[in-house]
């Protein structure tokens, strides 16, 4: 009978090994194909920068410039100020002086009618005077002045609707931060590849971009109003199709912003984004989920194989292979993406974040967040 279960476990872990080859060279490797162009593309849609700002003061004042001075010819920036009671209003007033292409929207406190993110959005997006809409967030900064460029190019193709670009973290030499800007990385690789690959399920609010007359057309945020979360991922996984989603990841088209400090601070903001996975597409849930448990069932049976000893060297065989053909495929995707120096701890990020994932993902079918900011 024991030796039955170890037989079994290790059929569990080759399986596994064959779902987590499967992600990497039918999926992932779609991303180390694709051409970055060098050579800057010319656009000369109107662009409407739109940002949701609560309670930013310091933050709009370090970053909105940045934007405000972007190299384009034709753009305006909708600032709305959610019902902030900080110095915020003070300093967008500053800064429109300063700035005719900016306009603010601003939302006052109500005692019986509680505000979110996705409302405010709708308000900037009825405010902005432009078709195409590029969206961040007021603790954001493009990598350069050539940021709505790269985005709003996209949009030269009449069939394009969204444009995923990518957004990841300053860097800080702390774990909790390689931790975070590791799986940040790993869910731009999963939603770049799967755009690539026809199958477009999520963007990042950080950096995305899409037309009025899609928001509209499909009644914008109403189908999912009800969650605090999801004004972006969930917009794109209801409307994103193969043919009208594109994707930037020119090193000028970056967003930055920072990582969480603590552990605290962490968990509130992926609980608040998990607990809109459920509300996926049936198959982007399940391609997800396999991916996640499949990465988690394959450590923990490597491990169980080493402990007890059960055809140790088959065991890191499998191991040493898959992270042969991971280091074959992500040196290019981590260059792409600039961030080839966390390819030295792949081994120990990739474990930790199966289990990260895994945790985080319980954790947002079971909590209810009733707070976006």
């Amino acid at each position: 009978m024991e030796t039955y279960i170890q037989v079994t476990l290790f059929v569990l872990l080759l399986l596994a090994f064959i779902v987590q080859l499967y992600y990497l060279i039918g999926n992932h490797a779609s991303l180390a194909k694709y051409k970055v162009t060098d050579e800057l593309p010319e656009s000369k849609l109107p662009i409407s920068v739109i940002i949701s700002a609560r309670n930013e003061a310091q933050n709009l004042q370090d970053n909105l410039p940045s934007i405000l001075e972007q190299n384009y010819p034709d753009f305006e920036v909708v600032v709305v100020n959610d019902c902030s009671f900080d110095d915020s209003e003070t300093i967008l007033h500053d800064l429109k002086d300063k700035y005719p292409n900016l306009k603010v929207v601003t939302i006052t406190e109500h005692t019986r009618f509680k505000t979110g993110k996705k409302f405010a959005l709708t308000l900037g997006i009825k405010a902005a005077r432009n078709e195409h809409l590029l969206f961040t967030d007021a603790d954001c900064r493009p990598a350069s002045e050539n940021w709505i460029s790269r985005m709003a190019a996209l949009f030269n193709n009449e069939e394009v609707q969204i444009v995923l670009g990518y957004s990841p973290y300053y860097r800080s030499n702390n774990f909790l931060n390689a931790l975070i800007r590791f799986e940040t990385l790993k869910t731009a690789i999963n939603y770049l590849s799967a755009a690539l690959n026809k199958q477009p399920y999520m963007g990042i609010g950080r950096n995305l971009a899409y037309t009025k007359i899609l928001f509209f057309a499909n009644k914008g945020f109403a189908a999912h109003m009800h969650v605090i979360s999801g004004d972006d991922d969930l917009f794109v996984n209801q409307n994103a199709t193969a043919d009208n989603t594109a994707i930037e990841i020119h090193p000028d088209s970056f967003v930055y912003t920072s990582a969480k400090t603590t552990l605290a601070a962490l968990y509130r903001q992926k609980k608040r984004h998990m607990g809109v996975g459920k509300l996926y597409r049936n198959e982007h849930r399940r391609m997800l989920s396999f991916d996640a448990l499949s990465g988690f069932i394959f450590y923990g049976l490597l491990i169980w194989c080493l402990v007890f000893n059960f055809e140790p060297l088959l065991a890191l065989g499998l191991f040493a292979l898959r992270w042969i053909i991971q280091l074959i495929i992500y040196h290019k995707v981590f260059k792409k993406l600039n961030a080839t120096r966390q390819l030295w701890y792949l081994p120990f990020l990739d474990f930790v974040y199966y289990i990260y994932i895994n945790v985080f993902g319980l954790i947002g079918t079971f909590v209810k967040t009733t707070q976006w900011k």
